[in-house]
């Protein structure tokens, strides 16, 4: 008897296929402040130095090293103050033996102090800090609550390299090495077709047999979360040559990418598969849910993505095949989300000879044991249950069963 799965491709050769149509966008340069969320495309380099000069650590004074070495309780140190240095100073005092400066943090370290007292090793601290002081604690070694310039990077270091998201630590790098723009990938400009005769817009009434319209604002969502630019959202019906309308209006507004949902499976009504039978290719993946898929390009280059329409279905398979096309059109060197290994909380089943995608949340109440815990039961309409997931649990195709305990792996969604 023949296997049902036999004619399954794997999740690995639909990926290779997908990857291998991929093109990278052209770069773009904007501003440090605008560029939260975009992928570096070229490294950023160090305009200046950081820190740009030698600068005291802490609020104190600016002494020479071999004045105050050997100050203590027992013998104590007194220096005279000789000059005052706010942070901003461009100030740049003599010291002579037995003489020292008030600084503040991030301020220039005079040319001739090799260390600094912070106040409380002091008898007066900031209290008593100008003309007289009285050093009761030396410093241990020269150089002592100093920052030399350039310790964390010289000019012309590579500070980003290219292929990062940029974040908020990763902006206020750039901005601290001086640098105002930086060059990143053009966001991906993408369109999100649902597809079906039954939906109707969120907030309409409903007839018997119509549903709310869900998937275009789950997939527009994910869209944007990996970097893309939604440039189309829109719904065609199951009659008619809706899809290739939907290319060409696409394409007009510059889509890189047209992500159908529904209408490519075994149906008598699947209207992608009905009209887009020439430039697509529709297939049967190795994976719960989103086994049929289908995917390919447009005589103009754009890419063609058909998922599911079950929300679960469509929400997995744009994790699995969408956001790593995304993220490699950008020169991402990431392309999926992170990974961690979680005991399960519970027993569930699995799919025969599948992989399988199930929604889960991250039970944190022991914080050096989490669990992953089913969030749906594994239907892949189970769209209110979709909404409590933090992650997906995924079990490979050769495991029978998940029990309680055992380590899978689980993608995170945040």
């Amino acid at each position: 008897m023949r296997d049902v799965h036999d004619d399954l491709i794997e999740i690995a050769d639909h990926l290779a296929t997908v990857l291998d149509a991929v093109r990278v966008v052209e770069a773009e340069s904007v501003d440090v402040a605008d560029a939260c969320g975009r992928t570096l495309a070229a490294p950023v380099l160090a305009a200046v130095d950081i820190p740009v000069f030698d600068n005291s650590a802490m609020d104190g004074f600016a002494v020479r090293y071999d004045d105050v070495a050997s100050a203590s309780t027992d013998s104590p140190v007194s220096l005279s103050v000789v000059a005052d240095l706010p942070a901003g100073t461009a100030l740049d005092p003599p010291l002579a033996p037995g003489e020292a400066a008030r600084i503040m943090t991030g301020s220039p370290l005079p040319s001739d102090a090799t260390a600094v007292v912070p106040f409380e090793d002091t008898l007066g601290g900031l209290d008593d800090s100008l003309g007289q002081i009285t050093v009761l604690h030396g410093p241990q070694a020269v150089g002592a609550h100093t920052r030399r310039r350039g310790g964390d990077a010289e000019v012309g270091d590579e500070i980003l390299t290219p292929g990062i998201v940029l974040g908020p630590l990763q902006l206020g790098a750039a901005a601290a090495a001086g640098v105002a723009t930086v060059t990143v990938a053009r966001r991906p400009r993408v369109a999100v077709v649902s597809t079906g005769s039954e939906l109707v817009p969120p907030g309409q009434p409903l007839l018997h047999g119509q549903i709310p319209e869900s998937n275009s604002a789950l997939l527009a969502a994910l869209v944007v979360e990996a970097g893309g630019e939604v440039v189309l959202r829109t719904t065609v019906t199951d009659e008619g040559d809706g899809p290739l309308q939907a290319i060409a209006q696409s394409e007009a507004l510059g889509a890189d990418v047209v992500v159908f949902t529904g209408g490519v499976s075994a149906g008598a009504y699947e209207v992608v598969k009905n009209t887009l039978g020439e430039q697509m290719t529709f297939s049967k993946v190795r994976m719960q849910p989103g086994k049929p898929q289908a995917f390919g390009t447009s005589p103009q280059g754009t890419l063609l993505f058909g998922l599911p329409g079950n929300p679960v279905s469509a929400a997995v398979s744009f994790e699995v095949f969408v956001r790593p096309a995304i993220s490699a059109m950008m020169g991402r060197l990431s392309l999926t989300r992170n990974v961690i290994t979680l005991p399960a909380a519970s027993a569930w089943r699995t799919p025969p000879a599948r992989a399988q995608f199930l929604p889960v949340t991250i039970d944190r109440s022991d914080p050096n044991a989490w669990r992953a815990v089913p969030a749906t039961s594994g239907g892949s309409h189970l769209a209110g249950g979709l909404g409590r997931a933090e992650a997906y649990a995924f079990v490979a195709a050769d495991v029978s069963a998940v029990n309680a305990g055992d380590l899978v792996d689980v993608m995170l969604l945040s």
